[in-house]
């Protein structure tokens, strides 16, 4: 396989140590509105997941009815301590500036939360126009649904087959496998678990990667190797 003609990462739990921050204000929140959960176990269940699909899900398993202006609240509490709190994943920015071809982001979160979290984080100038929401594409239809890396992949004029992903979800895996792209599993950041790595991979990811220094390499054996079809 040539050189990716894209490389797609995600923001949250991937770039930015986002995932265990929002999962704190989530699981208060859920708790208090009659769903006990801690955030080690909404991590590993929803991680990859908007809040509001999240809340069906919950719904749709309890029954629990959840207003609407939650989400709002919920969303704020989650921007409020992003924006105070927020770190980059170690080795985050040298593993983006060693892709040499066209770089971008994918994410369930809003363009408004990645840019907050990546200029926190201080790695808004390597995305600067590079920003595709699942909320705010024309289908609207968020991971994992594969519209957001298809439509990425149009924008940029670039193949499914031949772009790769980074994701931390097991939700995320699935979306970009569903697009036809080759997905590197990541599990760096503090929300991982006990059996991350094999829920990627079963969801679809060729290897998955704990550290960033290790990505340059796994992306040049693995656009070595032409997956067989």
């Amino acid at each position: 396989m040539p050189a990716p003609e894209l490389v797609i990462f995600d923001c949250d739990g991937v770039l930015v140590d986002s995932e265990v921050i929002a999962a704190r204000v989530e699981a208060e929140v859920l708790t208090k509105a009659g769903y006990a959960i801690e955030p080690d176990e909404l991590s590993e269940r929803f991680a990859g997941l908007t809040f509001t699909d999240m809340l069906l899900r919950i719904e749709a398993e309890t029954g629990l009815p959840f207003q609407a202006p939650m989400i709002a609240r919920t969303e704020e509490l989650i921007d409020k301590r992003l924006a105070a709190e927020v770190r980059p994943i170690e080795g985050a920015r040298q593993a983006v500036l060693s892709v040499q071809g066209p770089r971008c982001i994918c994410s369930n979160s809003s363009t408004k939360r990645v840019t907050l979290s990546l200029t926190r984080a201080g790695l808004m100038p390597l995305f600067e126009g590079l920003i595709f929401s699942g909320l705010e594409i024309p289908s609207k239809r968020t991971k994992p649904a594969p519209d957001v890396f298809l439509y990425a992949a149009e924008t940029l004029k670039a193949e499914p087959k031949r772009s790769f992903v980074v994701e931390d979800s097991v939700h995320g895996v699935a979306g970009a496998k569903a697009a036809g792209m080759r997905v590197i599993g990541f599990t760096g950041a503090a929300h991982s678990y006990p059996g991350h790595a094999d829920r990627l991979t079963e969801a679809g990811a060729e290897t998955v990667i704990r550290r960033w220094a290790e990505f340059p390499a796994v992306l040049a054996a693995l656009s070595e190797w032409a997956e067989q079809i």
